[in-house]
């Protein structure tokens, strides 16, 4: 069995009196694109910071590479990139000197360095701009320029905290195409975002934080098979009474049913044919409807179940 590029084993993480990483657990195997999900203040930051040696620890241990992380483990550090949230780039250089600049600080060899930057700047796809300063460039440019920035040295784990925040559609496919790319290439990639879309789109796996512990982690097709609902049955319609209401909810597999709109939604929590016992109720009730459609539960409906919170609470 291989090691994992990142185990975490019994962390805890202490701010006063509070508990910030409550016993975390956590392995990460090489090649995935791993999502790390929790609302706000659920450990998510803590972790990574953790994980980076950036913040020191009451208890437990982190191995990278399979070999236990410290502050000093400089031989670990230069096979990690980091992306983060904010864009950490300087303002008094260009884009070639940023990433020049940053490249540098794993890469001594001048040589070795060009050619680095140059696929660097290719594979963000800032030719054009190589010689422009941050101020000049736009959101989506800019958060390119920052991906570039913690890439270049061609890191083995790269770490992607909100990659995409406040940048236009094309950019945001540009860089999901990008971490695609990334990963094909041999590196592994720990992604949070807000956007669930995203995750259901790029990652391997996932895994749902709160409260400084691991509540699930999966597939998100694993993840999806943990909550009660498996299919939400929507049927427009001007009105229907109570008790035909009362009757839809008693229908096999059926455990909640509102109206709201205009609109008949039907919770399934398993079964294999529930629109046909839904559809064949009205038809024998002679109940006028309009459009139906069945949804199967997003990732979304997976973090509200298990966390009880929006993602950006």
């Amino acid at each position: 069995m291989s090691t994992p590029v990142v185990k975490i084993e019994n962390l805890v993480k202490r701010y006063k009196e509070l508990v910030a990483l409550d016993h975390f657990n956590l392995e990460i195997e090489e090649g995935e694109i791993f999502g790390l999900l929790g609302p706000n203040g659920s450990g998510k930051t803590t972790t990574i910071n953790c994980i980076l040696s950036l913040l020191s620890y009451d208890k437990g241990s982190i191995q990278l590479f399979g070999k236990e992380m410290h502050a000093d483990s400089y031989d670990s550090k230069r096979q990690i990139g980091v992306v983060m949230q904010n864009v950490a780039v300087f303002e008094e250089l260009n884009v070639y000197d940023n990433i020049d600049y940053f490249c540098g600080l794993y890469i001594r060899d001048k040589n070795i360095r060009r050619q680095y930057v140059k696929e660097a700047i290719e594979f963000v796809d800032l030719a054009d701009y190589r010689k422009f300063y941050p101020k000049k460039l736009s959101g989506g440019l800019l958060r390119r320029l920052n991906i570039a920035c913690g890439i270049a040295h061609k890191p083995k784990l790269i770490f992607m905290d909100e990659p995409t925040v406040a940048v236009d559609p094309q950019s945001r496919n540009k860089i999901l195409e990008g971490i695609r790319l990334l990963n094909s290439q041999g590196a592994t990639i720990i992604y949070t975002s807000h956007y669930m879309e995203e995750v259901e789109q790029i990652c391997t796996r996932i895994a749902i934080i709160d409260k400084g512990r691991n509540l699930a982690l999966g597939t998100k097709e694993e993840l999806k098979q943990l909550i009660k609902k498996s299919e939400i049955i929507t049927i427009e319609m001007f009105e229907i009474s109570k008790e035909h209401l009362q009757a839809i909810k008693k229908l096999p597999h059926v455990y909640d049913v509102s109206f709201k709109d205009h609109k008949i939604q039907v919770l399934c929590s398993g079964g294999r044919h529930n629109l046909i016992h839904v559809l064949n109720y009205l038809q024998e009730q002679e109940l006028t409807f309009g459009r139906v459609y069945s949804e199967l539960p997003t990732l979304n409906d997976v973090f509200l179940e298990i966390t009880g919170k929006e993602l950006r609470d």
